[in-house]
C-alpha cells in the first residue's frame, strides 16, 4: 500500500478525503500562493496545486503519493481570492448576488514511487439568489469568511443564499473526491 500525503491543512479537504475512505497523512505545504494577476486560466490554478504538492514532495525524503489542491472562485473571468477585509468580503458577495460564478479546484498528484505527476482541475457552477445587504452582513458577521476564496464557504451559507449548484458540491467545499480518487487510480 502506497503512503498518501495531503499537502494541505484544510479541515474541509481532510474531511472530504476521510469520508471517501482514503487513508492519508497530512503535511501542509509551505508554498506561498502568489498570483501574478487575477485573470483566470485553468493552468494557473493547476500550477498552484502542482507547486503545493511539489514543495511537500521535496520536503519529504521517503516515497509517497502527494495530493496538492487549490480552490478559487472565478467571476467574469477574474479570480476572487480571500477577502482582505470586511468591505472586500461584502463587495465580493454583492457582486456574486443573483448571478453565476465558477468554483475551480486544481488538483495535483505526485507519485514518488513511480515518478509520475497527474494534474487536472474541476469546475462547478454556482448561482446565488439575489442577496439583500442584510443577509450578506449577517453572513459576514456570523461566519467571518475572511479565509475563504470568494468570501464564502458553501457548507455554512444560510438558507436563501444559494439558488443552484451545477457540478460537484465537494469541489465548492474544497476538493472533489471522485476526481481525486480517479487521479490516484483508486
Amino acid at each position: 500500500m502506497k503512503k498518501i500525503i495531503l499537502a494541505s491543512s484544510s479541515p474541509r479537504r481532510r474531511e472530504i478525503l476521510k469520508n471517501a475512505g482514503l487513508k492519508f497523512e497530512i503535511h501542509p505545504s509551505s508554498y506561498d500562493e502568489v498570483l501574478d494577476n487575477n485573470i483566470f486560466t485553468p493552468e494557473k490554478i493547476e500550477n498552484l496545486a502542482y507547486n503545493k504538492a511539489k514543495s511537500v514532495a521535496e520536503e519529504i525524503k521517503e516515497n509517497a503519493v502527494i495530493i496538492g489542491a487549490d480552490t478559487v472562485v472565478v467571476f467574469n473571468n477574474k479570480i476572487l481570492t480571500k477577502p482582505h477585509d470586511r468591505d472586500d468580503a461584502f463587495n465580493m458577495l454583492k457582486n456574486l448576488s443573483g448571478v453565476e460564478h465558477h468554483v475551480v479546484t486544481g488538483i495535483c498528484v505526485i507519485d514518488k514511487y513511480e515518478n509520475k505527476i497527474n494534474i487536472d482541475h474541476v469546475i462547478t457552477t454556482v448561482r446565488f439568489e439575489k442577496l439583500s445587504d442584510e443577509l450578506i452582513n449577517y453572513y459576514i458577521d456570523t461566519f467571518k469568511p475572511f479565509d475563504k476564496a470568494g468570501a464564502y464557504g458553501i457548507q455554512e451559507l444560510p438558507d436563501g443564499f444559494v439558488h443552484s449548484v451545477n457540478g460537484s458540491l465537494e469541489n465548492v467545499i474544497g476538493l472533489c473526491s471522485k476526481k481525486t480518487l480517479e487521479m490516484l487510480d483508486l
